[in-house]
């Protein structure tokens, strides 16, 4: 990661419960204590007195936990999206919730989604299949003009997909749930598409659909069979937003029948997926373990100690999201 000023740490030294039931967050630890000297750090299930804890920086933590927190003054998400924590009915609302602003994320996310993009349309996967068996047998190469590759979710992360995609020739296209701001700068030559009353004419046009939408309560289980039946036929689905935006029944459903003809899943409902979950083992189907782009520990780490600084000093910080809107 490039170099960056190292502000002067909090004084005091605040207590931070680190807090997920999917993850073990010893890994933030060593990056905490090198740029905060003097933390305190809260792990597991015994977090100590309550009442010392000052922020909370979560993965997916236990339904209720937060509200048991009574000095809480900062919830940071240790990822771009909030659904993991905006799901909690016990949330408290009156205390700042905070997401991860990483501009490297982009590029991961770009690289993975391109791969995906590839992966299918040039059939690799069959490729690599035919050469474990030593099998040469060519397979159609469609010219990248010629796919056209969807992106629902328009946002920074989207931005940086379309841009890739292009810079490799694939015709790319754009839906996001509201038009775009004055001056707000979108790549050329994306066809843009938004709200409802757009979204079918957006689906048509996808060989590929990428999801990059926020997990909201308009967008869970979005991409069900009414969805599947507004792509034209065998189109591939990616999925880089949230496993509770598909219903995965229906995902099944539209591989048999032939609606779609692939999907590549990095995140799903449950996660690690279950063993014997079908999609382990379905031909037309690639699970990647949630990977299609990290944060590093120290950007986690620094936003967290900026944003919780900011609280500290009476300011809402700059990454603090809107909780009626879901990001």
């Amino acid at each position: 990661m490039p170099d960056t000023p190292t502000p002067a740490p909090l004084q005091p030294p605040p207590v931070i419960a680190l807090l997920s039931r999917a993850v073990d967050l010893a890994f933030l630890v060593p990056a905490f204590e090198a740029a905060c000297p003097g933390v305190q750090l809260r792990l597991g299930s015994d977090l100590g007195a309550l009442d010392d804890i000052e922020a909370a920086a979560c993965w997916q933590p236990a339904p209720g936990v937060l509200a048991t927190l009574p000095r809480l003054r900062l919830v940071q998400s240790l990822a771009a999206g909030i659904d993991h924590l905006s799901s909690d009915p016990t949330l408290p609302r009156g205390v700042p919730l905070c997401r991860i602003v990483d501009p490297e994320m982009a590029s991961g996310m770009a690289a993975y989604v391109v791969w995906a993009v590839v992966h299918q349309q040039r059939h690799l996967g069959q490729l690599l299949r035919q050469a474990g068996q030593q099998l040469w047998k060519t397979q159609p190469v469609q010219p990248t003009g010629h796919h056209r590759v969807g992106i629902a979710g328009l946002g920074t992360l989207g931005v940086a997909c379309a841009r890739a995609l292009q810079a490799l020739g694939y015709s790319v296209r754009g839906w996001r749930r509201s038009a775009p701001a004055a001056g707000e700068a979108l790549p050329d030559d994306v066809a843009l598409f938004h709200g409802d009353d757009q979204r079918a004419g957006f689906l048509a046009g996808c060989d590929t659909l990428v999801n990059l939408l926020p997990l909201t309560d308009a967008t869970r289980g979005l991409l069900d069979a009414a969805l599947f039946a507004q792509l034209p036929r065998g189109a591939h689905l990616v999925n880089v937003g949230r496993g509770e935006h598909l219903v995965e029944a229906d995902l099944l459903t539209a591989l048999a029948s032939g609606q779609l003809g692939a999907a590549t899943l990095d995140t799903f409902a449950q996660e690690p997926l279950p063993a014997g979950h079908p999609f382990w083992t379905h031909p037309q189907i690639t699970v990647t373990p949630h990977i299609a782009t990290r944060t590093h520990p120290a950007v986690m780490v620094r936003q967290t100690l900026d944003n919780l600084a900011a609280v500290r000093a009476g300011q809402r910080p700059a990454a603090a999201v809107d909780l009626a809107r879901g990001y």
